[in-house]
């Protein structure tokens, strides 16, 4: 077995004193974006894990997607990622 070294850090400790690791985050396959995995992708990006460009490939978003994301959590928590609050979100 090989393991690949990935670019970046292989951990960090959140806020909250929590640890995320890179195994925390989706599969780069992942075609359904709950708002867990995107919350997910989103503290990655913000906190160091990852940088905006190695999430943008690896999971197929648009930089603008993903700033999208990172405006919602910033002005509305996480909870704004959900698709079912989208439009009360936008009405504010």
């Amino acid at each position: 077995m090989y393991l690949r070294k990935s670019r970046g850090l292989a951990s960090i400790t959140l806020p909250d004193g929590s640890v995320m690791m890179r195994s925390d985050l989706p599969d780069p396959d992942t075609t359904r974006w709950v708002a867990s995995r995107k919350a997910a992708v989103v503290r990655a990006v913000c906190h160091g894990l990852i940088d905006v460009d190695e999430a943008c490939e690896t999971y197929h978003l648009s930089v603008e997607e993903l700033e999208s994301w990172t405006r919602a959590v910033a002005a509305h928590g996480e909870g704004a990622l959900k698709s079912t609050r989208l439009q009360h979100y936008r009405q504010l």
